[in-house]
């Protein structure tokens, strides 16, 4: 499901920008559920579609995207309700997101991977043509959190890992460990990154840490280190699209 329209009154085109979610809901062996984090949707989809943006949202497996419960806050916590607002508004978009396989990539002109644990189960595999065919065709794409796991099975038309020597950063090591998560998910995101030959940048842990770099393509790529870098994703993403699109 999209908003609409695609151009303005006055002629002007407007950004398209897919969203690309997690559909995985259980952490590990654990049982315990998990999915997208909300603050790392909530953020960037509001901040974007505020300054016009056309917004698809997906999944890969579409249908309701699954939300991780920790990700959501009491209705009296502080900040809360600008997050409760975006569930109550967006409720029949987060109920019926579009399958992966049923996208047509070349409508889109940017992409966002959201984090939350669910993607390193999903996204390496399940986003990799996705994030391939952005790649090759120099368009924008951005990650925040654990979002980045959607890089890390995507290739370059060369057939290299399509992260190799690029600046780049992701939920960090160091992270996963304080969130005592390190032996539940399948690797650890910093480290697959590394392997791959990224050129890893992390901040301090919890500390929000936006890296951008622009590939051999001409795609920026935007990278976010955890739920605090969500509205600087946001920011560099929009201000990528805004020179494309010769926007105020």
């Amino acid at each position: 499901m999209s908003t609409s329209p695609t151009t303005q009154a006055a002629g002007t085109a407007i950004p398209h920008v897919l969203i690309l979610t997690t559909s995985h809901t259980t952490l590990g062996a654990t049982g315990r559920p998990t999915g997208v984090w909300l603050e790392e949707l909530a953020v960037p989809m509001h901040w974007l579609a505020e300054r016009g943006a056309n917004i698809t949202l997906a999944s890969i497996a579409g249908g309701v995207v699954p939300l991780d419960p920790g990700s959501i806050p009491a209705a009296d916590a502080p900040g809360a309700q600008s997050q409760h607002e975006f569930l109550q508004t967006h409720a029949s978009m987060l109920a019926a997101s579009v399958p992966v396989a049923d996208l047509r990539v070349g409508q889109y002109d940017a992409l966002l991977l959201p984090g939350g644990h669910g993607t390193v189960w999903d996204l390496p595999q399940g986003a990799a043509a996705v994030v391939e065919a952005f790649f090759a065709a120099g368009k924008p794409i951005a990650a925040v959190c654990h979002g980045p796991a959607g890089l890390v099975g995507a290739r370059r038309p060369d057939g290299l890992p399509l992260v190799t020597g690029l600046r780049v950063n992701a939920f960090t090591d160091a992270e996963e460990r304080l969130a005592e998560l390190e032996t539940v998910v399948p690797f650890l995101l910093e480290q697959r990154l590394r392997e791959l030959g990224a050129r890893f940048e992390a901040a301090a842990p919890w500390q929000p840490h936006v890296t951008e770099d622009t590939a051999i393509t001409g795609t920026r790529l935007i990278t976010g280190q955890n739920p605090a870098s969500s509205l600087g994703v946001a920011r560099a993403l929009w201000n990528a699209l805004a020179k494309r699109f010769d926007l105020a």
